[in-house]
């Protein structure tokens, strides 16, 4: 999206502190990265954070070909700049041009957030809203602050419907996001134990996620899953819609499908696991409120496919894979390894990893999934991680812990019995995949 100065001034409040050419319209860019001599008129938008600093690469972006830039430094002013544009702060700055944008193009907003699933739900909406509007979404997991902004800035013109993935770490931040978004329905997937290092306890938890109505339009819609802990914490006044899995009927999930009733029609995902379901039933409510046909709503359903490490086959020789470790936490690992122990035909193994950011009780929930898993049968498990020692210790399964994860690979590769599925699930940081390279390579 690109603007001219007038409005640039008008929307956040800059004061010109350097200028010799201001003509013309210009895209923002926080990063010199992608600014070059041939991207058009740019205006380098310098971030700063807790480990970094955009304003020392001011000079950078200027050598690319950046036409100016905007400073909270006052004092600092390179002359090269066709223009330097000054605002107390440049996050606010990058805020409020986006919302510029939204309100100019103004499409529908659904915003959405969740302990789990809040990506593999924009996903599938917005798979289903493509088959009747112009859809845009947030990339991956763009979902803070600055990714609201590029999500919104990268909008075009003729878009319907935007979807944005909320994220959060801390009471006020879905708060923020949904102050500049301005949505017009909410989701919440579900409310569990991610973050709770951060915030302490579920509640909190809870109150966070909810913030993601506190910005909705009076005439809008919120729609979440009928727990106890959203419906106490919840202030919305609008329109609700609370979704659960009992209102299925007529459920079958096997390996690559799965099929359910649900409001008198029938759908079909082409991925299986009843958290998969509870998902659909949020997007159908969704595509329904926004005036998607059903027909549409089946399809789109069926042609959802899930991004790189959530559901990720590969097959490795007699080996399969199933790389679902973008992301874990108690309520998300649990959904996982039920959906696979349940579907899949043996052998089986699941290699679990360290789940982060789960506070003091850290130590109890990995004791947890092993418990959990007590109660199947024939099934190896193979744990990589200081935490995931834990999942092995708690659980009476043939179980082996490794200090690393070459160790595991090559124990996958000369030990594991031909035509054993493999899942993995852990927490991003513990770049699982990392596995699956290293058996291709042995």
């Amino acid at each position: 999206m690109k603007f001219n100065i007038d409005e640039i001034i008008k929307v956040t409040g800059a004061k010109i502190i350097h200028k010799s050419n201001t003509e013309g319209t210009f895209e923002i860019s926080t990063d010199t990265r992608k600014i070059d001599k041939n991207s058009g008129n740019i205006i380098y938008l310098p971030l700063r954070g807790e480990n970094f600093d955009g304003h020392n690469f001011i000079d950078k972006a200027l050598e690319n070909g950046a036409a100016g830039y905007f400073t909270q430094e006052k004092y600092k002013v390179n002359k090269d700049a066709d223009f330097v544009l000054y605002v107390k702060n440049t996050l606010v700055a990058y805020l409020e041009l986006a919302k510029y944008i939204r309100e100019k193009i103004n499409p529908k907003v659904i915003a959405i957030t969740g302990s789990s699933g809040k990506t593999t739900t924009k996903e599938m909406l917005s798979s289903v809203l493509e088959t009747t509007f112009k859809t845009h979404k947030s990339k991956l997991n763009h979902n803070n602050e600055i990714g609201l902004c590029e999500t919104m800035l990268s909008m075009p013109l003729d878009t319907e419907i935007l979807v944005v993935e909320m994220g959060m770490r801390n009471l006020g931040e879905i708060q923020l996001l949904t102050g500049y978004s301005l949505p017009d329905a909410g989701i919440i997937t579900n409310i569990g134990s991610a973050h709770v290092e951060r915030l302490g306890n579920l509640k909190n938890i809870a109150i966070a996620k909810c913030e993601i109505a506190s910005n909705l339009k009076p005439d809008g819609i919120f729609i979440g899953q009928d727990s106890k802990i959203l419906k106490e914490n919840l202030k919305y006044q609008g329109k609700q819609i609370l979704t659960k899995i009992s209102d299925c009927s007529d459920i079958k999930i096997e390996i690559g499908k799965s099929e359910f009733t649900y409001d008198k029609t029938r759908y079909t995902l082409s991925i299986e696991g009843e958290h998969n379901i509870e998902n659909a039933m949020l997007v159908i409510e969704a595509a329904k409120w926004a005036g998607v046909k059903t027909e549409n709503i089946q399809k789109g359903l069926l042609n959802y496919k899930p991004i790189e490490k959530r559901w990720e086959i590969t097959k490795i020789g007699d080996l399969t894979f199933i790389n679902d470790s973008y992301n874990a936490n108690p309520e998300s690992m649990t959904a996982v390894l039920k959906t696979f122990l349940s579907v899949y035909k043996k052998p089986l193994c699941v290699l679990l990893g360290d789940m982060g950011e789960l506070g003091k009780d850290e130590i109890a929930y990995h004791k947890q999934i092993g418990e959990f898993l007590s109660s199947y049968k024939d099934v190896t498990l193979l744990t990589v991680g200081e935490l995931a020692k834990f999942i092995s210790r708690a659980c009476s399964l043939n179980s082996k812990h490794f200090n690393s994860k070459e160790e595991c690979a090559k124990f996958i590769k000369t030990e594991l019995e031909p035509e054993t599925t493999i899942l993995l699930k852990a927490s991003r940081i513990m770049k699982f995949e990392e596995i699956i390279e290293m058996v291709k390579n042995l």
